[in-house]
């Protein structure tokens, strides 16, 4: 059976393939009369439009891309991004679009900008002056970036990394912990991706140390996980273990990574708050769910999402230039954190 195109619709239904191209694609364009004849005698015939042939009559993919700052396998690990796609999916539905996720390919960005079939991009901290971003602007594709820069010239979604930090350090400290361990993201220098959130976030945990007492941000250890994943932080922790005492308090720059070092210290039958605090950041679902309850920063990842794949639609659209969108990020304290069974002293 051949495939049934727009040339058997119109000499079916006495319309030109013009008048058909506009019921199937712009209807606004053709009488509503006109529109639902030639649509119900598409349906009748089994039509399946073209997606190349409709891209072109569009002169749009009516699709945009979220650029992943690694492989998929990875990058799911966290579920803080899937409520950030949950948030670009609302919009996409809205607006008839759909979402292509676009991972490095061979290692590189870039690469992957090079071949996206998409009518706009969100990013995911991308640095200023990196070859995908250069790549980007050559293609002359709309984007919007979440989790950049607020000086940046290009429109940014995120929050203040470093206050939300400094406020979740500060709660840890009037608990009089004093023997803390950083848990920081590892880095990804392959991928040219710029490391500001962990860097601002460290700022804002050494700006409440400094506070408190300046030589605080030297007796501080900081580990890095490979990846913001369970298994990262239960690694953490048998690392740790392996090397020194446990500190008094964890503080986890994802909640994922905060979860998987409290999965571990139940396994070692270390108690969570009574011998250790543990913090995260995110507030995804699961901090909820755990028990005990998670401490953490409440960072807004659906509308996170949202806000970013809306303002995304407006540069396509051409209606406005959108501005920098700096979401609250709020200190929810939970029951994994508690004070210090003997505090110390600053």
């Amino acid at each position: 059976m051949s495939r049934v195109t727009i040339k058997d619709i119109a000499r079916i239904s006495g319309c030109s393939k013009t008048t058909v191209s506009f019921a199937l694609n712009d209807p606004s364009r053709i009488s509503t009369r006109t529109r639902d004849k030639i649509v119900r005698i598409a349906d009748e015939l089994g039509y399946v439009p073209d997606p190349v042939a409709r891209s072109l009559s569009l002169k749009r993919q009516q699709t945009i891309g979220l650029l992943l700052p690694e492989v998929i396998a990875d990058a799911f690990l966290n579920p803080h991004l899937s409520e950030v796609v949950r948030g670009i999916g609302a919009v996409c539905e809205r607006h008839g679009f759909t979402l292509t996720l676009i991972p490095p390919i061979r290692a590189s960005l870039a690469e992957g900008v090079r071949g996206a079939a998409v009518d706009g991009l969100i990013t995911i901290g991308l640095g200023p002056g990196s070859e995908t971003l250069e790549c980007i602007e050559r293609r002359h594709l709309p984007f919007v970036a979440i989790d950049e820069r607020f000086e940046s010239d290009f429109p940014v979604v995120g929050i203040d990394d470093t206050r939300a930090a400094a406020t979740i350090m500060r709660h840890v400290l009037a608990l009089g912990h004093r023997d803390i361990v950083i848990v920081a993201f590892g880095t990804q220098p392959k991928l040219s991706v710029d490391p500001r959130v962990a860097t601002d976030r460290m700022a804002g945990y050494h700006e409440a140390l400094r506070a408190v007492d300046p030589s605080l941000v030297a007796r501080t250890a900081v580990v890095s996980a490979a990846v913001p994943s369970l298994d990262g932080g239960r690694t953490v922790v048998q690392t740790l273990a392996a090397r020194r005492p446990l500190p008094t308090a964890f503080v986890a720059m994802s909640d994922i990574l905060a979860i998987g070092i409290m999965t571990e210290l139940e396994a070692a039958t270390i108690a969570v708050p009574q011998a250790v605090t543990v913090v995260g950041f995110d507030d995804i679902p699961e901090s909820r769910l755990v028990r005990p309850r998670l401490t953490t920063i409440r960072q807004p990842g659906y509308e996170k999402g949202l806000r970013a794949a809306e303002s995304l639609m407006a540069l396509i659209d051409e209606t406005e230039y959108p501005r920098h969108i700096c979401l609250d990020a709020v200190l929810t304290v939970r029951d994994s954190s508690a004070a210090v069974a003997t505090p110390a002293r600053a």
